[in-house]
Order: C-alpha cells, then structure tokens, then sequence
C-alpha cells in the first residue's frame, strides 16, 4: 500500500451499497476516508471488512444527518475535509394518494436536508483552501421521474438544484459540486423495492425484477462499482462544475 498523501474523503451512508464501493474505490485511490452511517454495526461489519487492507486509512463515524447539531459537531471533530460525497439516502414506493407526510418529510431530510447540512459544514472551510470536491450521489429520477416515487424523486430533484446552485457559488475557487445520477443500482436498498414489489402484487423474484428494470433504459441493475467510478471521476475533473452524471445507458 502507498503513501496516503492524498486528500481526506468523508462518505455519508458509508457502511452499505454505493456508500461502501465509494469508500472502497477512494481507499484504493490513496485517500483517506471517514465512512459516516447511523447503523454503528454496519460500520463495524465494514471496519471487518476492508480494516485489513486499509488499516488506518479507513475510520467510521456514526451520525444521523438530519440532525444539525450531530452533524455539525461531526465536521467540527473531524480533520480537514477535502472531499465530501453525500450518498446518504432512503426510499419507499406508495402511489402519491398514499404517501403520509411523515414519509414525505422524511424523504426531504434525509435526501436533501442531510446533504445540505453536510455541505454547508464544508464549503467555507474548502474555499479557503482553495481545493475542494462535493459529490452528491442522487438519482435518474431526479431529472424525470416515475410512478409510485413522488416523494423520493421530489428529494432528488431538490439535491439537483441545491447542487447547482452550491457550484454557482463555488465557481472559479478550486471547490467543485456535482452529482451522480444513476438508475436502479444493485444495492440493499434496491432489494428492498424489489421485496415491496413481491408483497403487494404477487410477483415471484425475476418477475419483479422485470417489473422494475421495464421503466429503465437498462435491462440490468447497474454495479456500484460503475456508481463509485463516476464518483471517482469527478473528484479528478477540476473544470467539472454543476454538472449531473447520468448513468442509465442512454445515448
């Protein structure tokens, strides 16, 4: 392993999925990450597994980012951040008739208000070092949207515009913010919709996997890794600003 000369990454919803590819490929890339998540035995169980490879290089913080002040007092313990990907996030199906606004306002905070608390505790603090990435993994559906996801998509679109707008301040200062945007993605999550889609309409598994990948421009769930690998890009591509990496297949 190399000397890690590089930056300090700090992954929100870190211990599973995307969040986990993405703490993964920045360990390979010779930086160091806080990979952040409620779920402290999810962070343990990702301690065991890439704690041999990575030793110190890897470190895990459990904090609810819909609460200002953990959140705050998370980026006031840490060292300075130079990279902060917002991957943080949940998802629930309900025709709009059916989704309560308990389930409304909490896809707000944790999808959008999360990533915009993180981001507000990082920016200045970048901009005066003059070097900075941000990258807010949200979703395809934050471009178009689909049935059955309202309050989800709604969030997606919300992380967009909070994204271009933070990059139209950023402009010109060394700190970049952007976001990837992909389609369904082969992660716990994702199974879970799979799941919900075999409880409420009898579907076995390839059923409802078909039923799901039939309002994508992919016959496949994509990898995280792919996720983790756009990622990855944008943290390397200085002059790449504002922008929306969609990652469905379409041309």
């Amino acid at each position: 392993m190399s000397d890690r000369n590089q930056h300090h990454a700090v992954v929100t919803g870190g211990s599973k999925g995307i969040g986990m590819a993405v703490v993964e490929r920045l360990l390979d890339d010779d930086h160091r990450v806080t990979a952040v998540a409620r779920d402290r035995t999810a962070l343990d169980a990702l301690v065991d597994h890439l704690g041999d490879r990575f030793g110190d290089a890897l470190a895990v913080r459990s904090c609810d980012v819909t609460d200002e002040a953990a959140v705050v007092e998370l980026f006031e313990t840490l060292a300075p951040v130079d990279i902060l990907v917002n991957n943080a996030g949940i998802s629930h199906s309900a025709p709009i008739s059916r989704i309560t606004l308990e389930d409304w306002n909490r896809h707000l905070a944790v999808n959008a208000t999360g990533a915009f608390l993180c981001m507000r505790a990082v920016v200045d603090p970048m901009r005066e070092r003059g070097w900075g990435r941000i990258v807010t993994v949200a979703s395809v559906t934050g471009h178009e949207g689909a049935p059955y996801i309202a309050a989800y998509a709604a969030s997606k679109h919300a992380v967009l515009g909070l994204t271009r707008s933070v990059a139209a301040e950023l402009q010109g200062s060394g700190v970049t913010a952007n976001v990837v945007s992909p389609s369904y993605v082969d992660t716990p999550m994702t199974r879970q919709t799979l799941a919900r889609i075999e409880d409420r309409t009898g579907r076995n598994q390839a059923e409802a996997l078909e039923a799901l990948l039939s309002v994508t421009r992919l016959n496949r769930l994509i990898p995280p890794e792919e996720v983790a690998g756009a990622v990855a890009f944008l943290i390397a591509s200085p002059s790449v600003n504002g922008q929306s990496v969609i990652i469905d297949g379409a041309a």
